[in-house]
């Protein structure tokens, strides 16, 4: 496994993934969360970010990550690929080389927040809605 960048021309691969982890993940969505979020996501959210992938010797996207001004603003994995260490892997390439500091986690992702928490994070805040206004 291996970091590298992304290009635009992966985007397509990136929503894929980002869809499958979220459905196998984000119980606490629902099914008109993720098409609302979808084109969102895939037109204005991965343009915002730093993103870089894990990919494996075939050249296959693992996962991704997304840094911006020092906060994991996403990080997913595809579910075939998770506790493989790729979410590992992305993390720390997130804290080395692109200076994150940071994540908000929805607190509804138990396995998001025992996953950072494990890697080292402490809860330091709450606040009542996420970035998208919802509990």
């Amino acid at each position: 496994m291996k970091i590298e960048n992304i290009l635009k021309r992966d985007h397509l691969e990136l929503i894929e993934i980002w869809e499958a982890s979220v459905r196998a993940t984000h119980d606490f969505l629902q099914e008109s969360d993720i098409i609302r979020l979808k084109p969102l996501i895939l037109e204005h959210y991965f343009d915002a970010v730093d993103l870089t992938c894990v990919k494996n010797n075939a050249a296959v996207i693992l996962g991704f990550c997304g840094v911006h001004n020092g906060n994991i603003e996403m990080l997913f994995v595809s579910p075939e690929c998770r506790g493989a260490g790729v979410g590992k892997l992305l993390t720390e390439n997130a804290i080395k080389n692109q200076q994150a500091i940071k994540v908000d986690v929805n607190e509804q992702n138990s396995q998001a927040l025992g996953f950072y928490k494990h890697l080292g994070f402490k809860v330091i805040g709450r606040s009542p809605l996420d970035g998208q206004g919802k509990p």
